[in-house]
């Protein structure tokens, strides 16, 4: 499934002890290197529990309030089981400013 830069899809998240995973939606951040490879950023409704709430979530396509989880994931684009949208050009202003603190750039 081709995806871009700011969608909102639906792949296995794995947990950070790698002991399984969890279909969540998540929004790519970018291409991988390697033919079919997707860097994404999770989302969670659990809104205490994560980094940065989305202002415009119903325009992305999401059923209920939303929020990027502090973590970076590599998934293969044939696992996205579902594109469900894009994020708003003011949630990715924000996302690319938290990205940019997450990883000291």
């Amino acid at each position: 499934m081709p995806c871009s830069r700011n969608d909102v899809v639906l792949p296995p998240i794995p947990f950070t002890d790698l002991s399984s995973h969890k279909v969540r939606p998540a929004i790519v951040i970018g291409l991988g290197t390697f033919p079919g490879d997707l860097f994404v950023v999770p989302l969670t409704s659990r809104i205490g529990n994560a980094d940065l709430p989305l202002a415009d979530w119903q325009a992305a396509g999401l059923n209920i309030p939303s929020a990027v989880k502090a973590q970076l994931a590599t998934v293969e684009s044939r696992l996205v089981r579902k594109i469900v949208g894009r994020i708003s050009s003011r949630d990715q202003a924000a996302l690319d400013a938290r990205l940019r603190r997450w990883l000291s750039l």
